[in-house]
Order: C-alpha cells, then sequence, then structure tokens
C-alpha cells in the first residue's frame, strides 16, 4: 500500500472513532478511549528511537511533563487555544530530544538507558520546585464545559487526541518506508558496520530522537485540560514509562503496526481491570506480560504471526533483548 493510500486510511479510520464517540452517552468510555488512544502515540513515539534504532529510553515521563506542563504554563499567561499550544510542546520537546541526543545518543546500551531516566528525575525536580505552575501543590485548569460542533469538551479533546494518534502513526509508517529508516534499521542491526558503510549515524540518531520527543510531548499537551488537575507525582507516574516500553515490545518493535497493538490490547486490558478490580494491579501485570514477551516471544506479536508463516524471528530485533546481548559480549 503506498503512504498516500495509507494516509487516507489512516484518516477514515480516525474520522469513524471521532463520529463513534459523538454517541455515545456514558462519558467514562471516551475517558478511556481517550488514554488508549494517548498510549498508541507515546508507544509509536517511543519505537521511533527505540524499536527503529534501538535505543531503550526510559525518558518518556519527561518529555510528557515537559509538554504537559508547557501547555498549562502557556494557558495561564497567554490563554492560548489548545490547538496552538500542541505544536508548541512538540518543537519545544523536539528541541529537548535533540539535546538530549546530542549529549547522550553517543552512549549504547544500558548506559544510555541510564541517561534517559537521569532525565526524568531532572525535569520532575525543576517542576517540583516550579512555583508558577503550583510545584509540588499541582495546578488546576479551567475549562469551558461546551464548545461548538462537538458539544462538550471532553469529546472536543478526543478528537484532538485521534488526530495526534493518526498523525504519529503516519509519521511512523512514513519513516519506517522511507531512506531514513532503512537508515535507522541499519544502525539497530550493526551500527559498527552502518557507519562503515557511509549511514551518517549520528545525524539520524539525533532526528529519530528530536522526533519521538516531540510526539510525546505533543501527547502531554492536551492532558492538564482533560484531568483539569495536575502534580508532578502523577505528571512522573511509573506506568507512563512501563507501558511505553511495554506496549511496543507486546506487539512488535519493527513495525509501526506493533506499537499500535500493543497499545489498544494493554491499554484497553488496563482500563477494564481499572474498572473491574483495581488500577493497582495494573502495572503488575503489565510487567509480568512484558517478561513473558521478553523471554518467550522477543519480537512480540508481530514476530509469532510472522513465525507461524515460517519466518524465523530474530531475537535481537527486540532493542531490550539486545542491549542484554550486547552487554554480555562486552563483559566476556
Amino acid at each position: 500500500m503506498s503512504n498516500g493510500r495509507f494516509i487516507l486510511l489512516a484518516c477514515l479510520v480516525g474520522v469513524a472513532l471521532v463520529a463513534a464517540s459523538l454517541f455515545v452517552t456514558n462519558e467514562y468510555y471516551v475517558f478511556a478511549a481517550y488514554f488508549v488512544l494517548q498510549y498508541v502515540v507515546l508507544a509509536t513515539a517511543w519505537n521511533i528511537l527505540g524499536g527503529y534504532v534501538g535505543y531503550v529510553n526510559f525518558g518518556t515521563t519527561a518529555f510528557l511533563a515537559i509538554g504537559l506542563y508547557s501547555a498549562a504554563a502557556l494557558n495561564k499567561w497567554l490563554d492560548l487555544p489548545i490547538p496552538v499550544l500542541i505544536p508548541i510542546a512538540g518543537v519545544l520537546c523536539g528541541a529537548v530530544g535533540l539535546a538530549m541526543g546530542y549529549l547522550t545518543i553517543r552512549l549504547r546500551g544500558v548506559y544510555f538507558t541510564i541517561a534517559t531516566l537521569a532525565l526524568s528525575v531532572v525535569v520532575q525536580t525543576f517542576i517540583t520546585n516550579w512555583d508558577y505552575v503550583g510545584g509540588s501543590r499541582g495546578i488546576y485548569i479551567m475549562r469551558p464545559t461546551d464548545v461548538p460542533v462537538f458539544g462538550s469538551y471532553v469529546a472536543y479533546l478526543f478528537f484532538l487526541m485521534t488526530v495526534l494518534a493518526v498523525a504519529s502513526v503516519v509519521i511512523a509508517r512514513v519513516i519506517e518506508r522511507s531512506t531514513f529508516g532503512f537508515g535507522l534499521a541499519a544502525i539497530r542491526d550493526d551500527e559498527t558496520a552502518a557507519a562503515a558503510s557511509g549511514v551518517p549515524v549520528l545525524r539520524l540518531k539525533l532526528v529519530a530522537a528530536a522526533i519521538s520527543g516531540a510526539l510525546m510531548g505533543m501527547a502531554g499537551a492536551p492532558l492538564p485540560f482533560y484531568l483539569t488537575y495536575v502534580e508532578p507525582t502523577s505528571s512522573f507516574s511509573l506506568a507512563y514509562t512501563v507501558n511505553s516500553v511495554a506496549m511496543p515490545l507486546v506487539g512488535g518493535t519493527t513495525s509501526w503496526l506493533g506499537p499500535v497493538i500493543g497499545a489498544v490490547l494493554l491499554g484497553t486490558m488496563q482500563q477494564a481491570m481499572t474498572v473491574l478490580i483495581s488500577s493497582s494491579v495494573n502495572l503488575l501485570v503489565v510487567g509480568v506480560l512484558l517478561v513473558i514477551f521478553v523471554i518467550a516471544a522477543p519480537n512480540g506479536i508481530l514476530g509469532l504471526i510472522r513465525s507461524m508463516g515460517g519466518k524465523k524471528p530474530d531475537p535481537e530485533t527486540n532493542p531490550l533483548a539486545a542491549m542484554l546481548v550486547t552487554e554480555k559480549r562486552s563483559s566476556q
């Protein structure tokens, strides 16, 4: 399927989701679907750097929170509309991703992962002490109850998140099938060989880090308007980091489709468990599934499907498995 047809199909799916949401009478279903779509964006964004390049990023909460709090601060200062705040958050987080990449992308394996985790700690410390957005107390966001066309503000935010989800999937698919994507795949398979073959390794990694960070930031920008109250503890929740890693790994990291499958399955499962059991078991279940897939199905659901078709999976295409193999080789 050509990129043009894929974009048209993705837009039609987005239109169908928005149209269906307008007929839902129970607002909780829209609320749950919003978070599933948010995880589609986060998982897809993580996969651009973690899956396509093979660099495991544990700094999801840093970019999400930067997008969230930049939108909250600009709304408080200039009262800008959300469609303006989202691209601003994307540009800001893209710049942070580029800066982070320039400082840390030369690191490999577990050292890069630790550096991204440290970024989250630094950003959380800064926001906790930023009084303009409430610091550790948090901040309330006032929003109108109704908007034209959509009726409720929740339906309007769902529309915006649907647009972001469609855009992120389209971007990931276009990257995957472009020369840029082929270069990222070469880096993931063997970075030294890619550099020796003339692939501009550093430049491609920096661009991937910037795109990944920008998408994560844009996913966080509408969140304060959806929740109406945000504070550092929930904004830097471990659930965002774990889910953004687990969802692509469960679905499959070598294709744009893997993060979508993982986000829809795990996101829906977590929303159902929150209602039927308790939200406290979400991370436990996701963690168990993550361990099972890393050990038994390192290429995720897509890898299982391909193996049924006779294609032998390569466990080292899983970024976590590849990182462990690299560390084992370097210690020998």
